[in-house]
Protein backbone atom coordinates (compact mmCIF):
# COMPACT_ATOMS: atom_id res chain seq x y z
CA UNK A 1 0.00 0.00 0.00
CA UNK A 2 2.69 2.53 1.07
CA UNK A 3 4.78 1.66 -2.08
CA UNK A 4 1.67 2.25 -4.32
CA UNK A 5 1.41 5.50 -3.05
CA UNK A 6 5.12 6.38 -3.41
CA UNK A 7 4.50 5.30 -7.35
CA UNK A 8 1.80 7.82 -7.26
CA UNK A 9 4.79 10.89 -7.28
CA UNK A 10 6.83 8.85 -9.16
CA UNK A 11 4.60 9.25 -12.71
CA UNK A 12 4.36 13.14 -13.43
CA UNK A 13 1.52 13.20 -15.35
CA UNK A 14 -0.45 11.30 -12.23
CA UNK A 15 1.25 13.95 -9.32
CA UNK A 16 0.12 16.70 -11.36
CA UNK A 17 -3.20 15.54 -10.92
CA UNK A 18 -3.46 14.85 -7.53
CA UNK A 19 -1.90 17.69 -6.46
CA UNK A 20 -4.12 20.11 -8.88
CA UNK A 21 -7.05 18.44 -7.14
CA UNK A 22 -5.94 18.71 -3.60
CA UNK A 23 -5.45 22.38 -4.38
CA UNK A 24 -8.87 22.59 -5.62
CA UNK A 25 -10.29 21.21 -2.92
CA UNK A 26 -8.15 23.42 -0.60
CA UNK A 27 -10.16 26.75 -2.23
CA UNK A 28 -13.78 24.61 -1.91
CA UNK A 29 -13.14 24.31 1.80
CA UNK A 30 -11.66 27.76 2.24
CA UNK A 31 -15.08 29.04 0.43
CA UNK A 32 -17.19 27.36 2.96
CA UNK A 33 -15.92 29.93 5.04
CA UNK A 34 -16.55 32.97 3.66
CA UNK A 35 -20.11 34.19 3.90
CA UNK A 36 -22.39 36.17 1.63
CA UNK A 37 -22.00 40.19 2.25
CA UNK A 38 -24.17 41.90 4.75
CA UNK A 39 -25.13 38.76 6.69
CA UNK A 40 -24.81 38.91 10.21
CA UNK A 41 -23.15 35.21 10.83
CA UNK A 42 -23.54 35.31 14.57
CA UNK A 43 -27.30 36.01 14.65
CA UNK A 44 -27.69 33.17 11.16
CA UNK A 45 -26.46 30.06 13.27
CA UNK A 46 -28.10 31.12 16.81
CA UNK A 47 -31.27 31.37 14.85
CA UNK A 48 -30.02 27.87 12.96
CA UNK A 49 -29.23 26.42 16.35
CA UNK A 50 -33.22 27.60 17.68
CA UNK A 51 -34.48 25.55 14.62
CA UNK A 52 -32.52 22.08 15.74
CA UNK A 53 -36.21 20.55 15.48
CA UNK A 54 -38.35 19.55 13.14
CA UNK A 55 -39.26 19.85 9.44
CA UNK A 56 -36.46 22.47 9.07
CA UNK A 57 -34.03 21.41 11.64
CA UNK A 58 -34.08 18.45 9.94
CA UNK A 59 -33.93 19.83 6.38
CA UNK A 60 -30.75 22.10 8.12
CA UNK A 61 -28.86 19.07 9.10
CA UNK A 62 -29.34 17.34 6.08
CA UNK A 63 -28.22 19.57 3.58
CA UNK A 64 -25.56 21.20 5.74
CA UNK A 65 -24.28 17.58 5.10
CA UNK A 66 -23.90 17.81 1.11
CA UNK A 67 -23.12 21.99 1.16
CA UNK A 68 -19.74 20.55 3.56
CA UNK A 69 -20.98 22.95 6.08
CA UNK A 70 -21.59 25.80 4.05
CA UNK A 71 -25.20 26.35 5.63
CA UNK A 72 -24.49 26.96 9.03
CA UNK A 73 -22.34 29.74 7.86
CA UNK A 74 -24.37 31.06 4.97
CA UNK A 75 -21.47 31.20 2.49
CA UNK A 76 -21.10 31.74 -0.95
CA UNK A 77 -20.81 27.80 -1.71
CA UNK A 78 -24.47 27.50 0.37
CA UNK A 79 -25.83 25.85 -2.48
CA UNK A 80 -22.43 23.61 -3.33
CA UNK A 81 -23.32 21.67 -6.67
CA UNK A 82 -27.13 21.28 -6.01
CA UNK A 83 -28.12 23.33 -8.86
CA UNK A 84 -26.08 21.60 -11.24
CA UNK A 85 -27.17 17.99 -10.29
CA UNK A 86 -31.20 19.43 -10.21
CA UNK A 87 -30.28 20.77 -13.98
CA UNK A 88 -28.48 17.33 -14.89
CA UNK A 89 -31.66 15.64 -13.44
CA UNK A 90 -33.96 18.01 -15.70
CA UNK A 91 -32.19 17.57 -18.96
CA UNK A 92 -31.78 13.56 -18.64
CA UNK A 93 -35.21 12.90 -17.75
CA UNK A 94 -36.15 15.11 -20.83
CA UNK A 95 -33.15 13.38 -23.09
CA UNK A 96 -35.72 10.06 -22.84
CA UNK A 97 -38.42 11.40 -23.61
CA UNK A 98 -37.21 14.53 -26.59
CA UNK A 99 -35.27 12.54 -29.35
CA UNK A 100 -33.62 15.65 -30.65
CA UNK A 101 -31.95 16.16 -27.01
CA UNK A 102 -30.97 11.88 -27.33
CA UNK A 103 -29.73 12.57 -31.14
CA UNK A 104 -27.33 15.34 -29.29
CA UNK A 105 -25.95 12.87 -27.16
CA UNK A 106 -24.89 10.20 -30.08
CA UNK A 107 -23.24 13.14 -31.62
CA UNK A 108 -19.92 12.46 -29.73
CA UNK A 109 -17.98 15.50 -28.55
CA UNK A 110 -19.47 18.08 -30.51
CA UNK A 111 -22.91 16.92 -29.29
CA UNK A 112 -21.81 16.47 -25.19
CA UNK A 113 -20.29 19.86 -25.42
CA UNK A 114 -23.80 21.34 -26.41
CA UNK A 115 -25.80 19.49 -24.08
CA UNK A 116 -23.22 20.39 -21.23
CA UNK A 117 -23.74 24.22 -22.23
CA UNK A 118 -27.54 23.66 -21.92
CA UNK A 119 -27.27 22.50 -18.50
CA UNK A 120 -25.02 24.94 -17.53
CA UNK A 121 -27.55 27.90 -18.89
CA UNK A 122 -29.96 25.98 -16.69
CA UNK A 123 -27.58 25.81 -13.60
CA UNK A 124 -27.40 29.27 -13.28
CA UNK A 125 -31.14 30.02 -14.08
CA UNK A 126 -31.65 27.58 -10.83
CA UNK A 127 -28.57 28.97 -9.02
CA UNK A 128 -30.42 32.53 -9.16
CA UNK A 129 -33.77 31.40 -8.04
CA UNK A 130 -32.60 29.47 -5.28
CA UNK A 131 -30.16 31.76 -4.23
CA UNK A 132 -33.14 34.24 -4.23
CA UNK A 133 -35.26 32.61 -2.20
CA UNK A 134 -31.95 31.45 0.09
CA UNK A 135 -31.37 35.37 0.61
CA UNK A 136 -35.37 35.90 1.21
CA UNK A 137 -34.90 33.87 4.19
CA UNK A 138 -31.60 34.92 5.45
CA UNK A 139 -32.88 39.20 5.27
CA UNK A 140 -33.83 39.03 8.76
CA UNK A 141 -30.16 38.33 9.93
CA UNK A 142 -28.33 40.98 7.37
CA UNK A 143 -26.41 43.74 9.16
CA UNK A 144 -28.55 47.00 9.96
CA UNK A 145 -27.22 48.88 7.19
CA UNK A 146 -27.99 47.19 4.65
CA UNK A 147 -32.01 47.65 3.56
CA UNK A 148 -33.23 44.72 2.28
CA UNK A 149 -33.38 45.13 -1.30
CA UNK A 150 -29.67 45.63 -1.48
CA UNK A 151 -29.08 42.52 0.77
CA UNK A 152 -31.32 40.14 -1.37
CA UNK A 153 -29.45 41.22 -4.17
CA UNK A 154 -25.79 40.94 -3.36
CA UNK A 155 -26.65 37.93 -1.56
CA UNK A 156 -28.45 36.25 -4.85
CA UNK A 157 -25.54 37.37 -6.89
CA UNK A 158 -23.17 35.72 -4.21
CA UNK A 159 -24.75 32.40 -3.75
CA UNK A 160 -25.17 32.23 -7.79
CA UNK A 161 -21.50 33.02 -8.67
CA UNK A 162 -20.26 30.50 -5.70
CA UNK A 163 -22.17 28.24 -7.26
CA UNK A 164 -20.74 28.54 -10.88
CA UNK A 165 -17.49 29.16 -9.70
CA UNK A 166 -17.87 25.46 -7.76
CA UNK A 167 -19.43 23.94 -11.00
CA UNK A 168 -16.29 25.76 -12.97
CA UNK A 169 -13.93 24.45 -10.14
CA UNK A 170 -15.89 20.36 -10.71
CA UNK A 171 -15.13 20.52 -14.22
CA UNK A 172 -11.58 21.23 -13.97
CA UNK A 173 -10.68 18.68 -11.40
CA UNK A 174 -12.26 16.38 -14.11
CA UNK A 175 -10.14 17.23 -17.13
CA UNK A 176 -7.14 18.33 -14.88
CA UNK A 177 -7.13 16.41 -11.94
CA UNK A 178 -9.04 12.30 -10.73
CA UNK A 179 -12.05 11.72 -10.63
CA UNK A 180 -15.62 13.22 -10.90
CA UNK A 181 -15.34 17.11 -10.84
CA UNK A 182 -18.93 17.53 -8.75
CA UNK A 183 -18.71 13.89 -7.16
CA UNK A 184 -15.29 15.19 -5.62
CA UNK A 185 -16.54 17.99 -4.50
CA UNK A 186 -19.60 15.81 -2.73
CA UNK A 187 -17.07 14.02 -1.61
CA UNK A 188 -15.05 16.11 0.11
CA UNK A 189 -18.03 18.00 1.85
CA UNK A 190 -19.50 14.94 3.48
CA UNK A 191 -15.94 13.85 4.74
CA UNK A 192 -15.25 16.74 5.98
CA UNK A 193 -18.09 16.26 8.73
CA UNK A 194 -17.02 12.92 9.72
CA UNK A 195 -14.77 14.03 12.56
CA UNK A 196 -17.13 16.03 13.71
CA UNK A 197 -19.96 13.11 14.02
CA UNK A 198 -17.02 10.68 15.49
CA UNK A 199 -16.93 13.91 18.05
CA UNK A 200 -21.13 14.01 19.17
CA UNK A 201 -20.75 9.82 18.78
CA UNK A 202 -17.87 10.05 21.79
CA UNK A 203 -19.09 12.23 23.93
CA UNK A 204 -22.96 11.46 23.53
CA UNK A 205 -23.04 7.91 23.53
CA UNK A 206 -21.99 5.09 25.70
CA UNK A 207 -18.90 2.48 24.62
CA UNK A 208 -21.12 -0.10 24.31
CA UNK A 209 -23.36 2.00 21.53
CA UNK A 210 -20.09 3.36 19.98
CA UNK A 211 -18.71 -0.05 19.45
CA UNK A 212 -22.05 -1.14 18.28
CA UNK A 213 -22.17 1.95 15.83
CA UNK A 214 -18.62 1.62 14.22
CA UNK A 215 -19.61 -1.99 13.60
CA UNK A 216 -22.75 -1.05 11.76
CA UNK A 217 -20.60 1.62 9.68
CA UNK A 218 -17.79 -0.85 9.38
CA UNK A 219 -20.66 -3.60 7.76
CA UNK A 220 -22.49 -0.91 5.79
CA UNK A 221 -18.77 0.17 3.88
CA UNK A 222 -17.76 -3.24 3.19
CA UNK A 223 -21.67 -3.94 1.62
CA UNK A 224 -21.26 -0.79 -0.21
CA UNK A 225 -17.66 -1.86 -1.71
CA UNK A 226 -18.37 -5.65 -2.42
CA UNK A 227 -21.95 -4.10 -4.22
CA UNK A 228 -19.90 -1.24 -6.16
CA UNK A 229 -18.00 -3.91 -7.82
CA UNK A 230 -20.07 -6.78 -8.62
CA UNK A 231 -21.31 -7.03 -11.97
CA UNK A 232 -23.24 -9.69 -14.51
CA UNK A 233 -20.88 -10.78 -17.09
CA UNK A 234 -22.71 -12.08 -20.71
CA UNK A 235 -20.53 -14.00 -22.76
CA UNK A 236 -19.95 -12.61 -26.04
CA UNK A 237 -18.46 -14.36 -28.82
CA UNK A 238 -17.09 -13.26 -32.26
CA UNK A 239 -16.34 -14.88 -35.01
CA UNK A 240 -13.42 -15.28 -37.75
CA UNK A 241 -13.55 -12.99 -40.34
CA UNK A 242 -10.82 -13.08 -42.98
CA UNK A 243 -9.39 -9.22 -44.13
CA UNK A 244 -6.93 -10.13 -46.86
CA UNK A 245 -4.80 -12.03 -45.92
CA UNK A 246 -4.79 -11.94 -42.07
CA UNK A 247 -7.53 -13.52 -40.34
CA UNK A 248 -9.63 -11.46 -37.38
CA UNK A 249 -12.00 -11.96 -34.23
CA UNK A 250 -12.65 -15.74 -33.53
CA UNK A 251 -12.25 -14.14 -29.85
CA UNK A 252 -14.67 -14.59 -27.04
CA UNK A 253 -14.87 -11.61 -24.32
CA UNK A 254 -17.73 -10.29 -21.89
CA UNK A 255 -20.42 -7.52 -21.64
CA UNK A 256 -19.93 -6.19 -18.09
CA UNK A 257 -23.72 -4.98 -16.30
CA UNK A 258 -23.16 -3.44 -13.24
CA UNK A 259 -25.06 -4.82 -10.18
CA UNK A 260 -24.84 -0.50 -9.47
CA UNK A 261 -25.00 0.65 -13.17
CA UNK A 262 -25.83 4.21 -11.56
CA UNK A 263 -23.62 4.41 -9.19
CA UNK A 264 -23.91 7.63 -6.59
CA UNK A 265 -26.28 9.10 -8.93
CA UNK A 266 -29.75 7.62 -7.94
CA UNK A 267 -29.20 8.49 -4.06
CA UNK A 268 -27.90 12.17 -4.97
CA UNK A 269 -30.76 12.96 -7.55
CA UNK A 270 -33.28 12.06 -5.29
CA UNK A 271 -31.83 13.35 -2.31
CA UNK A 272 -31.93 16.93 -4.14
CA UNK A 273 -35.59 16.41 -5.21
CA UNK A 274 -36.34 15.26 -1.51
CA UNK A 275 -34.64 18.36 0.02
CA UNK A 276 -36.90 20.98 -1.96
CA UNK A 277 -40.26 20.55 0.26
CA UNK A 278 -38.66 21.63 3.49
CA UNK A 279 -36.31 24.21 1.48
CA UNK A 280 -39.76 26.07 0.52
CA UNK A 281 -41.49 25.52 3.77
CA UNK A 282 -38.52 26.85 5.70
CA UNK A 283 -38.89 30.13 3.25
CA UNK A 284 -42.25 30.63 3.33
CA UNK A 285 -42.94 29.46 7.16
CA UNK A 286 -45.89 26.70 6.14
CA UNK A 287 -47.04 23.84 8.02
CA UNK A 288 -47.88 21.76 5.29
CA UNK A 289 -44.50 20.22 5.36
CA UNK A 290 -44.39 19.72 9.27
CA UNK A 291 -47.42 17.13 8.53
CA UNK A 292 -46.33 15.61 5.04
CA UNK A 293 -42.98 15.90 4.05
CA UNK A 294 -41.00 16.53 7.38
CA UNK A 295 -37.17 14.54 6.81
CA UNK A 296 -37.75 11.02 8.83
CA UNK A 297 -41.62 11.19 8.36
CA UNK A 298 -43.15 7.92 6.66
CA UNK A 299 -44.55 9.82 3.72
CA UNK A 300 -40.84 11.12 3.17
CA UNK A 301 -39.15 7.93 3.57
CA UNK A 302 -41.95 6.23 1.52
CA UNK A 303 -41.00 8.87 -1.75
CA UNK A 304 -37.37 9.14 -1.37
CA UNK A 305 -37.35 4.96 -1.43
CA UNK A 306 -39.38 4.84 -4.70
CA UNK A 307 -36.98 8.07 -5.83
CA UNK A 308 -33.90 6.31 -5.32
CA UNK A 309 -35.84 2.83 -6.97
CA UNK A 310 -36.77 4.85 -9.95
CA UNK A 311 -33.57 6.62 -10.60
CA UNK A 312 -31.54 3.54 -10.43
CA UNK A 313 -33.37 2.15 -13.48
CA UNK A 314 -33.79 5.35 -14.89
CA UNK A 315 -30.03 5.95 -14.67
CA UNK A 316 -28.93 2.49 -15.62
CA UNK A 317 -31.12 2.43 -18.47
CA UNK A 318 -29.09 5.96 -19.77
CA UNK A 319 -25.89 4.47 -19.24
CA UNK A 320 -26.70 1.52 -21.27
CA UNK A 321 -28.81 1.50 -24.03
CA UNK A 322 -29.38 -2.33 -24.84
CA UNK A 323 -30.61 -1.71 -28.39
CA UNK A 324 -26.81 0.63 -29.08
CA UNK A 325 -25.00 -2.33 -27.16
CA UNK A 326 -26.92 -5.42 -29.41
CA UNK A 327 -26.09 -2.70 -32.73
CA UNK A 328 -22.52 -2.42 -31.62
CA UNK A 329 -21.73 -6.44 -31.19
CA UNK A 330 -23.62 -6.83 -34.36
CA UNK A 331 -21.57 -4.19 -36.21
CA UNK A 332 -18.58 -6.25 -34.80
CA UNK A 333 -19.25 -9.18 -35.99
CA UNK A 334 -19.99 -10.53 -32.06
CA UNK A 335 -23.59 -12.65 -30.85
CA UNK A 336 -24.23 -14.25 -27.56
CA UNK A 337 -23.89 -17.95 -27.88
CA UNK A 338 -28.00 -19.47 -27.69
CA UNK A 339 -28.99 -16.17 -28.50
CA UNK A 340 -29.95 -14.95 -32.16
CA UNK A 341 -28.87 -10.83 -33.06
CA UNK A 342 -31.28 -8.57 -33.35
CA UNK A 343 -34.06 -8.41 -31.11
CA UNK A 344 -33.38 -11.30 -29.85
CA UNK A 345 -30.23 -10.17 -28.35
CA UNK A 346 -31.56 -6.62 -27.18
CA UNK A 347 -34.73 -8.35 -25.25
CA UNK A 348 -31.91 -10.87 -24.01
CA UNK A 349 -29.58 -7.68 -22.62
CA UNK A 350 -32.65 -5.85 -21.16
CA UNK A 351 -33.75 -9.09 -19.46
CA UNK A 352 -30.64 -9.27 -17.54
CA UNK A 353 -30.03 -5.34 -17.18
CA UNK A 354 -33.50 -5.70 -15.38
CA UNK A 355 -32.58 -8.53 -13.11
CA UNK A 356 -29.29 -7.16 -12.16
CA UNK A 357 -30.33 -3.45 -11.79
CA UNK A 358 -33.94 -4.86 -9.71
CA UNK A 359 -31.11 -5.90 -6.92
CA UNK A 360 -29.23 -2.80 -7.06
CA UNK A 361 -32.35 -0.73 -6.60
CA UNK A 362 -33.18 -2.56 -3.33
CA UNK A 363 -29.90 -1.99 -1.97
CA UNK A 364 -29.62 1.17 -2.99
CA UNK A 365 -33.17 1.80 -1.20
CA UNK A 366 -31.94 0.04 2.32
CA UNK A 367 -28.45 2.24 2.02
CA UNK A 368 -30.54 4.90 1.91
CA UNK A 369 -33.22 4.55 4.47
CA UNK A 370 -30.42 3.13 6.53
CA UNK A 371 -29.28 6.80 8.30
CA UNK A 372 -33.54 7.20 9.42
CA UNK A 373 -33.47 4.20 11.09
CA UNK A 374 -30.24 3.70 13.10
CA UNK A 375 -31.02 7.54 13.79
CA UNK A 376 -34.36 6.24 15.67
CA UNK A 377 -32.69 3.59 17.15
CA UNK A 378 -29.66 6.00 18.74
CA UNK A 379 -31.30 8.49 19.65
CA UNK A 380 -28.72 10.85 17.78
CA UNK A 381 -30.90 13.48 15.42
CA UNK A 382 -28.01 15.49 15.00
CA UNK A 383 -25.81 12.99 13.28
CA UNK A 384 -26.95 12.29 9.36
CA UNK A 385 -23.64 10.16 8.85
CA UNK A 386 -25.21 6.30 7.55
CA UNK A 387 -25.84 4.71 4.41
CA UNK A 388 -26.70 8.51 2.33
CA UNK A 389 -23.17 9.49 3.23
CA UNK A 390 -20.93 6.32 3.19
CA UNK A 391 -22.80 5.20 -0.67
CA UNK A 392 -21.41 8.52 -1.65
CA UNK A 393 -18.05 8.76 0.09
CA UNK A 394 -17.03 5.23 -0.80
CA UNK A 395 -18.51 5.24 -4.38
CA UNK A 396 -16.65 8.33 -5.34
CA UNK A 397 -13.32 6.93 -3.05
CA UNK A 398 -13.20 3.89 -5.36
CA UNK A 399 -13.78 5.66 -9.03
CA UNK A 400 -10.93 8.02 -7.84
CA UNK A 401 -8.58 4.55 -6.62
CA UNK A 402 -9.52 3.37 -9.80
CA UNK A 403 -8.42 5.99 -11.99
CA UNK A 404 -5.39 5.81 -10.30
CA UNK A 405 -4.93 2.54 -11.04
CA UNK A 406 -5.58 2.83 -14.39
CA UNK A 407 -2.68 5.55 -14.69
CA UNK A 408 -0.31 3.39 -12.72
CA UNK A 409 -0.70 0.30 -14.64
CA UNK A 410 0.07 1.68 -17.79
CA UNK A 411 2.92 2.47 -16.81
CA UNK A 412 3.64 -0.83 -15.30
CA UNK A 413 3.10 0.11 -11.75
CA UNK A 414 1.58 -1.60 -9.43
CA UNK A 415 -1.17 -0.47 -7.91
CA UNK A 416 -3.34 -0.51 -4.84
CA UNK A 417 -5.81 -3.18 -6.38
CA UNK A 418 -4.01 -6.41 -6.39
CA UNK A 419 -4.30 -9.62 -9.46
CA UNK A 420 -6.90 -11.76 -8.13
CA UNK A 421 -8.63 -9.47 -6.22
CA UNK A 422 -10.59 -6.49 -7.83
CA UNK A 423 -8.92 -6.74 -10.95
CA UNK A 424 -8.39 -9.59 -13.35
CA UNK A 425 -11.06 -11.67 -12.54
CA UNK A 426 -13.28 -13.09 -14.33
Amino acid sequence: MFKAFKNIFRIPELRSRVIFTFLALIGFRIGIYIPIPGINVQAWQAALGGASEGAVGGFIGFFDVFAGGALSNLSIFVLSVTPYITASIIFQLLSSVIPSLKEMLREGESGRKKFAHYTRMLTLVLAFGQGLLMSMAASSYRAPTLSPVLFVTLATVSIAAGTMFLLWIGELITEKGIGNGVSVLIFAGIVSRYPQYAAEALIGMTPLEWILLAAIAIFIVIAVVAVQTSERRINIQYAKRVVGTKVYGGSSTYLPIKVNGGGVIPIIFASAIMTLPSMIAGVTSATWDDRLFAIGSPLYLVLYGLLVFFFTYFYSSVVMDPNDVADNIRSYGGFIPGIRPGKPTVNYITSVMTRVTFIGAIFLVVIALSPYFIRGASGMQQIWIGGTSTLIAVGVALDIVQQIEQHMIVRQYEGFMRKGRLRGRR
